[in-house]
């Protein structure tokens, strides 16, 4: 587990990081749309990107963070395990919100849902050692966003959040380790290994969002992190595929194809993911 925290020696918590576990109270307008005049600049990641004002729930303090102009970005495709994919940039790498000045870290759909008991936690375990944050460009690199979200992990698991806030950061930072893999530049030395660096810690990950997302199913509320019931059941079932539960896969995608409330449209994804589950059990045979 101390490779998901391997970065956080560079806010100050490099000592934290070998205390978490994410699971162990439990046993994770500058742009032109295309068609536009040819002579027109290109639209680039910086021209998306906006500073917004944000007051952090722990210590008060105002501060400014870089987020998506929203409506100004395409929706292109989606992986099988619901990742987004956008034209242009990566949305995914905007989404973690750290305090500069305590170290508070979260997701921007939790970042405003704070206890005073959670509170006092992250001041006592995270901001009494947090150093402040690394200087960064105007776009963040998937390093930095990467970065970012193992500090809102180390501060879910600090707080006590519920299994699914831990199990959607570590399913965002997956995708962020599959979003560098995919944008690796050719001459980076050594690029095999890399690769096969990324995919294991893109594993780890989805195996932590697979067991929180389990865990949480039959203890929270719906909707979970903004998904209804069915979009979580699909969720658990490819997430359980990816990581090579293929029986537990097969079960969480019955559930889908018999429900009666289920649209078509999942009920396809959930057939797309039985037809590969099917030829994986085969291969092994």
């Amino acid at each position: 587990m101390a490779n998901l925290f391997s970065g956080l020696e560079k806010f100050g918590l490099g000592k934290l990081e070998k205390k978490l576990e994410v699971y162990e109270e439990e046993s994770k307008t500058k742009g032109k749309d295309q068609g536009d005049d040819a002579a027109a600049p290109a639209v680039t990641e910086e021209d998306l990107l906006f500073d917004k004002t944000f007051v952090c729930p722990v210590c008060d303090e105002e501060f400014r963070s870089k987020m998506i102009r929203t409506g100004k970005v395409r929706l292109l495709s989606a992986d099988t395990d619901l990742r987004p994919k956008y034209q242009v940039v990566d949305c995914l790498k905007y989404d973690a919100l750290v305090c500069p000045r305590c170290g508070y870290a979260a997701l921007s759909r939790f970042f405003k849902f704070m206890l005073s008991a959670q509170a006092k936690l992250i001041r006592e375990n995270i901001s009494v050692n947090f150093e402040g944050l690394p200087p960064v460009d105007n776009v963040y690199t998937y390093d930095d966003a990467i970065a970012r979200h193992q500090l809102a992990l180390a501060n879910a698991i600090v707080k006590k959040a519920k299994s699914s806030e831990k199990a959607y950061i570590c399913l965002k930072m997956a995708w962020l380790y599959r979003g560098k893999a995919e944008t690796l530049p050719e001459d980076t030395p050594d690029r095999e290994k890399v690769l096969q660096e990324l995919k294991e810690e893109e594993q780890e990950l989805l195996e932590n969002a697979y067991e929180g997302f389990e865990s949480a199913f039959s203890k929270e509320a719906f909707p979970m992190c903004g998904m209804d019931e069915i979009t979580v059941t699909y969720l658990v079932a490819e997430l359980a595929r990816r990581v090579g539960k293929y029986e537990e896969s097969s079960r969480w995608i019955s559930r889908v194809l018999t429900s009666r409330t289920a649209n078509e449209r999942i009920k396809n994804k959930a057939r797309e993911i039985k037809e590969m589950l099917n030829s994986q059990k085969d291969s092994q045979q």
